[in-house]
Formats: structure tokens, sequence, C-alpha cells
């Protein structure tokens, strides 16, 4: 069986190692080297030329993203599965435009991990389950919106809900796991599709739609 050679790029030592660990107990997988930002980890692809590229998307020096094509042009043929806590279509998006292969989350459990390796080493694209649905729903036709709490998206509408109880926004990344910012991109998103320009007024709005029931 063949040895698959995989470049771990990551700026958490402790997942590295965690992740070597669970690589190199695979017998046709191997870790050949570590990066924590985007300038070592193009050093290190046209150095090792890998088969496999798994790539977190925030790095020391900035964002995975940026880093995805570089990466390609070093070594053409190896593949890219971006590993990450961004659970948002968008980012998915993205990161495909760039030319990634694959996107998995690192909620993800270890087998599931391992399958969406060998499912990209095989040359085929692979997507968390759970953003494959967002993605798909997207394609699909949409019925008109009864009222527009409903025009947005779900993760729009937790967020929202959660403002509008009193949430700060560190306190609505913990709960759903985001980033701060990414929490705020959802709550300017959702109150532009409202046509709210404050917290008092998503306030009343909830109140208006029955939305401050327990969570």
């Amino acid at each position: 069986m063949p040895v698959n050679r995989i470049l771990l790029v990551d700026d958490h030592a402790v997942l590295r190692a965690g992740l070597r660990l669970l690589l190199d107990a695979q017998s046709d997988l191997h870790v050949v080297g570590e990066a924590e930002d985007s300038r070592t980890a193009a050093m290190q692809v046209a150095a090792l030329q890998p088969d496999l590229i798994l790539l977190d998307l925030s790095l020391t020096n900035g964002s995975g993203l940026a880093a995805i094509p570089s990466l390609r042009a070093a070594a053409p043929h190896a593949r890219i599965l971006v590993l990450t806590m961004h659970d948002d279509e968008g980012y998915v998006r993205q990161a495909l435009a760039a030319g990634a292969h694959g996107y998995v989350l690192k909620r993800a459990a270890d087998a599931e991990l391992i399958a969406a390796i060998r499912a990209v080493l095989r040359g085929e694209m692979y997507i968390h389950p759970a953003l494959t649905r967002r993605l798909l729903e997207d394609l699909l036709p949409q019925t008109p919106p009864v009222s527009p709490w409903e025009s947005l998206s779900e993760r729009e509408r937790e967020v929202l809900a959660l403002v509008a109880r009193g949430y700060t926004a560190a306190e609505i990344a913990a709960q759903l796991n985001l980033s701060p910012k990414t929490v705020e991109t959802y709550r300017t998103r959702g109150m532009e599709k409202l046509g709210l320009r404050s917290r008092a007024a998503l306030v009343q709005f909830a109140l208006d739609h029955n939305l401050l029931t327990p969570a």
C-alpha cells in the first residue's frame, strides 16, 4: 500500500502534535513536515512535495485562504484539505474558489478526518456534511418567506436571537463556537436584512415576533 505524504499547516503546536500521532498511526499516511505560517508552509511544500496539505485558515502571519494559490503553485500535484473551526459556507466557497480540494471542521471526529483525507487523496472533493447541506439549500428553489425573520440564514437568526437576549459578541462566539469577528459579521448582515439600526430596535422586533421565549 503506498504511503501518502502529508504536511501539517496550523499555528497551534499542540494540535499539530495530536494530528501527527493520529495520522502516523495509519499505515497509508505519514506526516513529513509541519508549518505554523504561510511563509514556512510555502518553503516546506516546495522542499518536501507532499501529497496532501492539511491547512488551517488562521495562521500566525495571516490567512490560510490567501496562501492556497501559492501552495498550489509550489506543488501542483498536492491536494489541499482545509481543517478549520469556521463552520460558515462562505468560507467553503472561498476555499474551493482558491483551489482547495476539501473542507472539514476541527470538531470532526478522528474517523471523519481520516475519511476526508483519504477521499481527497483519491481525487474526490470532501466537504463537511453539515456545510454540504447548507450549500445545497442555497441552490434549491426557495419558497417566499413568511416574514423578514425567515429570510435570514439559520446562523443569522441564532446570533440575532442571542443579541436580543443581551449576550455579548464574546459570549455568543463561545456558545456557537465562532470567532467574535464572525459573530459581528452575522449580526451586521442580519440587522441589515431586517432594516434595523440598533439593539433597541432588534429587541422590539424580537418582542413583536415572540422571539424572546427561553432558549
